[in-house]
């Protein structure tokens, strides 16, 4: 059983920066974090849950969604059972919650059905 829970969330104005985790627990914890890609996905209000970021187990292959690309940087810390999505000059279209998930494989997908385990989600608010 693996448990996700993100944290980081919070209101931001438009430019400023936001750094979000996702701590996972449970049983099998320590070898989803350790061999799965992993994702970050968000839903903003009124839209489908779209990808963001995704880094695979390893570490060394990260993607991106056009939207984020250059603005976001995903990465982990399998020891620590941890991964980061570090967000900067943040806008108002970055508006959403966002999700942290395991994949079911090494490597991470665009898709919300390449994922087993998903967070609860945390609030990113980015004003004008």
């Amino acid at each position: 059983q693996v448990r996700l829970e993100e944290s980081g969330g919070g209101l931001v104005q438009a430019g400023g920066s936001l750094r979000l985790s996702c701590v996972s627990s449970g049983r099998a914890s320590g070898r989803i974090l350790s061999n799965n890609g992993m994702g970050w996905f968000r839903q903003a209000p009124g839209k489908e849950r779209e990808f963001v970021a995704g880094i695979a187990w390893r570490g060394s292959d990260t993607y991106y969604a056009d939207s984020v690309k250059g603005r976001f940087t995903i990465s982990r810390d399998n020891a620590k059972n941890t991964i980061t999505l570090q967000m900067t000059n943040l806008t108002p279209e970055d508006t959403a919650i966002y999700y942290c998930a395991a994949a079911r494989g090494s490597y991470p997908g665009s898709r919300r059905d390449q994922y087993t385990y998903w967070g609860q989600g945390t609030q990113v608010s980015v004003s004008s």
